[in-house]
Parts: C-alpha cells; structure tokens; sequence
C-alpha cells in the first residue's frame, strides 16, 4: 500500500482493522474518526481508482469503514500528502483564504473531498463566465458540484465559507503533480490472503476462487464496498473469522445495456454505475443521488444493498418498481435467476444460501410497446433530511401509459413499512385499467395507505408512514401533468 508517496506495510494488520486506523497508527494523523459510520467525512481519504479513459481518477472514500487489508497494492493520498505548511495545494489554500476552517478537526476531510472534485477529469468552468448568472445554488462558475461535499459535515465553521473557497478554485495546472498522476493507471487489486491471530482476510482473484472459499467456509462474511459491514465492525464490534473481499471482481463489475435488459453488476460503486447507465434507466438515475453521500456512493453496491436485505435499503423499492431479477451464483450450483419480489422472506433475511453470491441485478429494458404511449415513474424518499440520510417510508412507482391514456401496467415498491421491501400488489390492481388522472391517483393512495406493516421506531411513527404512503401517488401525479402524453 502506498501513502503519499510512501509505502506502507500491511503484515502483522488485524483483518478487521481499517484504513483510517492504519493511516492513523503510522503517522498520518490528518484523517479523523469522527462518527465511525461514514456520516461526517472526517476521514476522508483520496484513492486512486480506474477512470473510463484508463487513466486515474482520485476518489473520495470514508476510511472508518474501508478495511485495511482492501487496500493492499493501492494508493492513497491524505491532507498530508496534497500540500505542506509551506508549500500548501490549491484547495489548502483556498479554504484558509476564505475562512473555511475553525476547530480544523472536520477540515482535513473536506480538503479529501474537495480536491477530489478538484481534480475530477469532466469539470469545466461554466460558459457563462464567473458572475452569478452563470451559477446555480448547487454548482459554481468554475463548474465545482457542491455534492462533491455531501458527506462531510462541519459544526462549528458554518458552510458558506467551504462553499465559497469551493466555488473560487482555479483548474489544476498542467505540472500539479496529482494531475500529472491522473494520466497514468490506477493499481491493479491486488490478490490478498492474509491470517493473524486466527483472522483472515481474502481477496480472491476470480469469482470461482471466491465462490469455492464460500463453499468450503462456513463463517465466511463477503464485503463489498463495506459501508455496511464496516459500521458493524466500528459500533457493533463484529470480527469475522474470514473475510471475503469482493468488490474488486471482474465479473461482479460489468454493465451491459441491451434491447431486452439492462445488467448491472453487483459490484459496480453507485457512482460507477449512475456514469454508465446514465439515462438508459430514469428510476434508478432518481434513486442514485439520494443514497446517502458521493463518499458512500464510491464504494455502495446494489448487491451490497440487496445482500444485507434492510427494510429500509433504498434501491429495492426502485428495483422491485422496475420488475428486477437477481442472478445468485456458487461453486456447485451454477446460476440462478430470482425475481426480487421472492426474494425477501424476512428481516434481513433472503432465498440466498450461504454459499451464493448475487452475481447481476437484471431490469427488463423499456421496449417500444405499441399501444403504450409513455411511462411514467418516481422515487419518493421521506427522510428527515433531504440528502445523507436513512429513509424513513420510500415508495417507488412505474406506471404504463397506453396512448388513451389508460394505465396498462404498474408496478410499486415500498420500503420502511414492513419487515421486508414489498411490491404493493393491490395497489398496482387499482391503477391497471384506469386512467391516469388525479382521481384515479386519489383512489389508489387510500388503497396503498393500507399496504404494509408500518412500526413506530425514532425515526417515525407508524401512522406517520402510513400518511406519508398516501402521499405517494398524488405527488407523483402533479409532477406529470406538465409532460405530453
């Protein structure tokens, strides 16, 4: 593993440790811990991963959850590696001339995230020159996105200097020794079996390896991007005896787009996949920008999210509405494919066996269908914060259009209102044969209020989810009315 420069040895790691602690144990002290679940930022890091073009792009990641053994062979880049006290980088520089930083323990992740966007390969300055008509709230004139920041948070500074300091950066320079860096490729994975005191942490070097150590070991725990799975290690001391480090597998990382389906590899980052699928799937591209933060959408996957099986993941509503299959794969069995309404039987529980991974996520590609003038389709999240946050009732909806404007088919998911994600069947019967009109809309939403099991828990009441499940439909009509049938 190399660190700003210099290499950082591995052995003698716990497998459970990670990055941040190793960063922090060997002297790179900028990153801190500050939440240990990948909401503040605070420990933000720079890795080097694969561009489209084959160059490298310098990815932001929370390095409280990334388990040390994952970036073995990989580079990093912390606030001590982008500029010195003497020599300070662009975006150092930048923060300190706008004031951007009081107690500082927030700032060294913010400069991560910051510089990240700093240096992201498509950024240009808006051709509307610097004044305000050439900016919108959320992106500057030098074409800054202000959700590169999502996921860092900052209590004391207050955000509109961060902001202004963002908004002011120039572009990097030919000779910036990162950006000279970028034209290069990013490191390989590096295949990784590593035992100390009875642990181990493997990363496999194809999918049959890791599909056979799932067969032959029973406590083996799979981890992909680890934004799940490293919150269990930091707040719920989980250990594993062996984990299986997926998320680097060539064959759980391909996306393909045809006239019948679009496949979405399990393993593909949610930031990855919303630049490869970009409008080949409307819902989904709703869904993207609010999962949590860009820090946790560089290393989320769907599978991840599926394969924890949480009553209240975001991407199952929007996959059940789209009709989605799984493809589960193993050692002995070969494939299987599962559509994933079957797919839940319980609180985090799912038809995967232990030794299966989820190898694709499938959805049915949107073919001309005579007869079907449009769909129509929206992601509602109700949260108590608009962005980087758990949801408290999520309803997705795809609704068939014919051209007299009748609904011809539909197709709802609902998450947070029962012990599974579920597909609101009755529902989807009330809206077939209908016209698409608020009425209809009206009528339907007394029947999906009725959908579920909604709990009462901290985040909301049970009879606030019911609420909010009504208001679903209607808000999703009102937002249609403008669009030509």
């Amino acid at each position: 593993m190399t660190v700003n420069g210099r290499q950082v040895p591995l052995a003698g790691t716990v497998p459970h440790a990670t990055a941040l602690e190793l960063l922090r144990g060997v002297g790179f002290t900028g990153a801190k811990e500050g939440c240990a679940e990948g909401e503040c930022g605070a420990c933000a890091v720079l890795l080097a991963t694969e561009g489209p073009d084959g160059g490298t792009v310098w990815t932001p990641v929370n390095a409280c959850l990334v388990p040390a053994h994952a970036l073995d062979g990989q580079e990093v880049v912390t606030a001590e590696g982008l500029g010195t006290p003497d020599e300070l980088h662009p975006v150092q520089q930048g923060l300190a001339a706008a004031g951007g930083s009081q107690c500082g323990y927030c700032t060294p992740g913010f400069v991560c995230a910051m510089a990240a966007e700093y240096y992201r390969p498509d950024r240009a300055p808006a051709p509307g020159g610097t004044g305000p008509e050439a900016q919108d709230p959320e992106h500057g004139p030098n074409g800054f996105d202000l959700h590169a920041l999502s996921g860092n948070l900052c209590r004391c500074t207050g955000y509109r200097p961060i902001r202004d300091a963002a908004f002011a950066l120039g572009m990097p320079q030919p000779g910036d020794p990162l950006r000279r860096r970028s034209e290069g490729g990013a490191p390989p994975p590096a295949t990784t079996d590593i035992d100390v005191d009875g642990a181990r942490f493997v990363r496999p070097e194809t999918l049959a390896d890791a599909l056979r150590l799932l067969r032959d070991e029973p406590d083996a725990v799979p981890v992909a991007g680890s934004t799940d799975w490293g919150v269990e290690v930091n707040l719920r001391a989980a250990r594993a005896r062996l984990v299986l480090a997926i998320d680097r597998l060539p064959e759980l990382r391909t996306t393909t787009v045809s006239d019948d389906v679009v496949e979405l590899g399990a393993a593909v980052p949610l930031t990855e996949l919303e630049r490869r699928i970009a409008g080949d799937v409307p819902l989904l591209a709703q869904l993207i920008p609010q999962f949590a933060s860009r820090l946790i959408r560089n290393r989320a996957t769907l599978g991840g999210n599926l394969g924890t099986a949480s009553p209240i993941g975001d991407a199952a509503p929007v996959l059940l509405a789209l009709g989605a299959t799984i493809v589960l794969v193993s050692a002995d069995g070969g494939e299987r494919e599962v559509d994933l309404a079957d797919y839940f039987t319980g609180y985090r529980t799912t038809v995967r066996r232990r030794d299966e991974l989820i190898r694709t996520i499938r959805i049915p590609a949107r073919r001309a269908i005579p007869g079907v003038g449009r769909e129509v389709s929206g992601f509602v999240k109700v949260a108590k914060r608009r962005f980087d946050d758990i949801s408290s009732v999520a309803v997705a909806v795809a609704v068939d259009i014919d051209d007299d404007g009748v609904v011809v088919a539909a197709r709802i998911g609902l998450g947070g209102v029962a012990a599974t994600p579920l597909r609101a069947y009755a529902t989807e019967r009330t809206l077939v044969g209908r016209p698409w009109n608020a009425q209809t809309a009206a009528a339907a939403s007394l029947v999906l209020q009725s959908e579920g099991t909604p709990l009462s828990d901290h985040r909301a009441s049970a009879a606030y989810r019911t609420r909010m499940l009504g208001t679903a439909l209607p808000a999703l009509y009102a937002s249609t009315t403008a669009v030509p049938a």
